[in-house]
């Protein structure tokens, strides 16, 4: 299925050339010219959305989380630069964690992704027309058997369980580990009900007051310290940009998740020497003076 009269290709074909290079009569696209117009195909295709990018899971990262109203769709790209070779272990991650699973290739890997992925997975496939990234849908994604319900909740924050604990269940839980609270939400609720509690999480997901809420969360429910922000290069680089870059990263999502406006990386400080502390080296005594020569 080709989605016709796109706004995205206006939104996003310009530049896509520049980038990428011509390879047997092809162009081949990079990840950087395929994420952004596939989020505005995904959006058009699928309705009320939200994409979050990078995220951790098991021993894999996944590219793109496609949140939907009833289910986590988990979307991984393989560019015409990529290769299958990291494939097979992140599909077993993808299949524990999300309720359908959607593949992304360039032209390259059209004619053989089929073998790499399970018959429930979804492939789009993308190449480059005019200019623009074009989008085919090659087959559509199934409900995923393998999901583990206690592996997809795990992707929710500490506040974000507890809503669903507060809407859901008699008791609180309140000073249980995060492992116990996910435990009694399985026992609790029903399947069917906690895909659209968990959804509903993320679409309400705020990334600019998160961490003041874990914080108070750890103090008030766990007595917990609360923790520190991470200070970063990038607030000392780009002053106007530093105080919303720095509310976007909470305890739990750094290192987890790719905000859009991540931060560069902090360079190691060296130490500078102490040239305040003496050094003494004892001599011989004399045999004349009997003093310590030095």
């Amino acid at each position: 299925m080709r989605l016709k009269n796109a706004s995205w290709k206006s939104l996003y074909g310009a530049g896509l050339s520049a980038i990428s290079r011509v390879e047997n009569g092809y162009t081949m696209l990079k990840d950087r010219d395929i994420r952004e117009p596939l989020f505005a195909f995904l959006e058009e295709s699928y309705g009320r959305i939200r994409i979050i990018e990078e995220k951790n899971m098991g021993g894999s990262r996944a590219d793109v989380i496609m949140v939907t109203p009833d289910s986590f769709v988990g979307i991984e790209i393989k560019s015409d630069a990529d290769t299958y070779t990291r494939l097979a272990g992140q599909v077993e991650d993808y299949d524990r964690y999300f309720d359908m699973n959607i593949i992304v290739v360039g032209t390259r890997h059209a004619m053989h992704v089929e073998e790499h992925v399970p018959a429930s997975w979804g492939i789009i496939t993308v190449e480059e027309v005019e200019g623009s990234a074009d989008f085919y849908v090659l087959r559509r994604p199934k409900s995923n058997p393998g999901v583990d319900p206690a592996r997809k909740l795990s992707l929710l924050w500490r506040p974000e369980l507890q809503h669903i604990v507060a809407r859901r269940l008699k008791h609180k839980y309140e000073r249980i580990s995060k492992k116990d609270v996910i435990t009694k939400i399985l026992a609790g609720v029903p399947y069917e009900t906690l895909r659209l509690e968990m959804s509903e999480e993320l679409f309400e997901r705020d990334y600019t007051r998160i961490f003041d809420e874990i914080n108070q969360f750890r103090v008030e429910r766990e007595g917990k310290k609360p923790r520190r922000r991470r200070r970063q290069l990038h607030a000392k680089l780009h002053p106007a940009n530093a105080s919303a870059d720095a509310s976007s990263r909470s305890p739990e999502a750094t290192g987890d998740e790719k905000p859009k406006c991540a931060g560069a990386t902090r360079t190691a400080r060296r130490r500078k020497p102490n040239l305040h502390v003496k050094h003494v080296v004892k001599g011989r005594k004399s045999p004349k003076t009997g003093k310590k020569s030095t």
